[in-house]
């Protein structure tokens, strides 16, 4: 036999493409060619497949060998490639039964002496291969975890090429893995709020933007806790489905964010990227587009301290992806869409030094310099941020004498009740407040007479503009919510007014 094929995939996005891998061995000198737009890492699979088949015992044929990697037109990147061109040369050069790979989708990368290394996407593989209706996978031994979530696919761990030659081969066959633990099991929290003393109302917009799922913006004196507080909305959040699991564990696991005993995600990502980051790093992108920083934070927070460091370019950058919940990047050969349904978390100072309105320490900043530091950050991005907090210094006996505050867990207890609100509401888990349509925003967040003119006066005051108007009813649905309400109350509609410091400060 002179040709044979192997299936694998191919990351592409944030989804893998079911790859064939066809291989020819005919007479000629010794050469070994790669076609259908390969990327650099399998272009130089050439040798490393060459010394893994020979140091294995199987003898890599000394004849014209090409591999064509199909469809041709689709680009290709990855180590996983190495396994199933080495399986479908040896198979072309009958050094393996006839048709014994078509069973299954194949992914590993191979060592010199041939052992099998773990891969990044093997999650979105045993997806795709799922879909394509294969029904079995031969992976590296440490990337069978993160493969075996997917159900209906047996998964195969193989520590070496030997090992693979050996079960395809019909002896010392290899065991299906099985996965242990279960995928939903609430994570342990980490960061409790029970250790923060004071800031109530920050903590408060915390619980609000949690069963909401609202942006929120702090604003306060250096040392006020901003981050602090910041890094424990996650603990609140409720746990992860098992659908979110599986979307953010694929992502992760593409992006090479997984570590490799980590068979999935259990707590909802943090992202915190740095006020350098690029824009492709920011929002994702490349040659080849990959995920970037508001991809990795699809289902859990984003969250950027210091938010007018970051050049103003970048931050609108974000106006996008916090409004569609995804992002499009698009290149001359593909444009690719990446999921973007993250919580917004920011803090900033009031000014350059920090201390603008503060009680005890006075601000040394001129006024023009205030201006421009706070237009830093656009207008139209400050108006996809639902709720802007002041968080004044802590005081000396709040530091000493506070007493302790709520645990997460009894934060969580009402905010997943909220939740379950909101689920009846919209007749879906996926949705909540903050994704609210102004149709449904008009349906489920009506007013009584002194609603309106509380909500006319602020309105005006403050010039905002028709997406703040549904954001503050969003917010004044989700206090309602949280208080086990049907309608909402004109203290709701206040309370959520109050959190649009802000909006009240400067006009943006």
């Amino acid at each position: 036999m002179a040709t044979a094929i192997a299936i694998t995939a191919s990351i592409l996005g944030v989804d893998a493409h079911v790859i064939e891998v066809e291989a020819d061995v005919s007479i000629g000198l010794g050469a070994f060619n790669i076609v259908g737009l390969p990327d650099g890492p399998i272009r130089e699979s050439k040798d490393r497949i060459t010394a893994a088949v020979n140091n294995s015992g199987a003898g890599f044929p000394i004849k014209k060998v090409i591999v064509n990697l199909a469809p041709a037109d689709l680009p290709k990147g990855g180590t996983g490639f190495d396994l199933p061109m080495a399986l479908a040369i040896l198979e072309a050069s009958e050094k393996l039964p006839q048709k014994s790979l078509k069973e299954y989708l194949i992914v590993g990368e191979l060592s010199l002496e041939g052992k099998l290394r773990a891969v990044n996407g093997v999650l979105a593989m045993a997806l795709a291969a799922k879909k394509a209706g294969i029904k079995a996978m031969i992976v590296p031994k440490k990337s069978a975890p993160a493969a075996s979530l997917v159900q209906g696919v047996a998964i195969f761990p193989a520590a070496s090429l030997n090992e693979v030659l050996d079960h395809l081969n019909g002896y010392n066959m290899i065991q299906p893995y099985v996965g242990q633990g279960n995928i939903t099991e609430p994570p342990p929290i980490l960061l409790d709020f029970a250790d923060v003393k004071g800031q109530n109302t920050a903590k408060r917009s915390l619980e609000i933007a949690a069963a909401g799922r609202h942006n929120l913006l702090f604003s306060g004196p250096p040392g006020s806790g901003k981050s602090m507080l910041a890094k424990r909305l996650s603990g609140i959040l409720p746990p992860m489905s098992f659908s979110e699991c599986l979307e953010t564990t694929k992502i992760h696991g593409i992006a090479g964010r997984l570590s490799p005993d980590e068979e999935h995600l259990q707590l909802r990502p943090f992202q915190s990227p740095h006020h350098s980051v690029s824009g492709a790093g920011l929002i994702g992108g490349g040659t080849i587009p990959k995920p970037g920083e508001v991809s990795l934070a699809h289902n859990g927070v984003l969250f950027l301290d210091e938010l007018p460091e970051y050049p103003r370019q970048i931050l609108d950058l974000l106006r996008q992806p916090l409004e569609d919940k995804k992002v499009t990047i698009s290149r001359a050969k593909e444009s690719l869409t990446f999921p973007t349904d993250f919580v917004l978390i920011a803090a900033m100072n009031p000014c350059p030094c920090g201390y603008l309105g503060d009680s005890v320490k006075s601000c040394r900043c001129p006024q023009a310099q205030v201006e421009r530091y706070r237009t830093k950050v656009s207008g139209p991005l400050m108006d996809r941020i639902d709720m802007q907090v002041e968080m004044p210094a802590l005081s000396y006996e709040e530091m000493n004498f506070s007493k302790q505050g709520e645990s997460s867990l009894d934060i969580r207890e009402r905010v997943l009740k909220a939740r379950a609100v909101q689920e009846l509401r919209f007749g879906d888990d996926a949705s909540y407040n903050a994704n609210m349509s102004h149709k449904e925003v008009e349906k489920y967040c009506a007013l009584n007479e002194s609603g309106h003119k509380l909500l006319k006066s602020a309105l005006t005051k403050h010039r905002l503009s028709g997406r703040a108007h549904d954001s503050i009813l969003k917010v004044s649905r989700t206090i309602a919510d949280l208080s086990g309400e049907e309608t909402i109350q004109l203290h709701h509609l206040a309370e959520s007014i109050s959190y649009r410091c802000l909006d009240k400060e400067v006009n943006y």
